[in-house]
């Protein structure tokens, strides 16, 4: 270990289950959680971007595959 590492030489004090647990329960408390207006919308922005982008590896997949079939046939 590096001399000058702040916990160089000491042992870090492991925190017990319920400590941990509490600590969790805090932190879950400070998170914004989305209404069931924005999910959705969420979902279906998501939705509409999957589409997209499958529809245009789909069309990159066609077009390599036509052209490799005119280059090597």
């Amino acid at each position: 270990m590096s001399e000058n590492h702040e916990l160089a030489g000491t042992r870090a004090k492991r925190t017990s289950p319920l400590t941990f647990y509490r600590q969790v329960v805090a932190e879950l408390r400070k998170v914004v959680w989305p209404t069931r207006p924005q999910v959705v919308n969420y979902f279906f922005v998501v939705l509409v971007f999957v589409l997209i982008m499958m529809a245009f590896v789909a069309a990159l997949d066609f077009g390599f595959g036509k052209a490799m079939f005119k280059i090597f046939a």
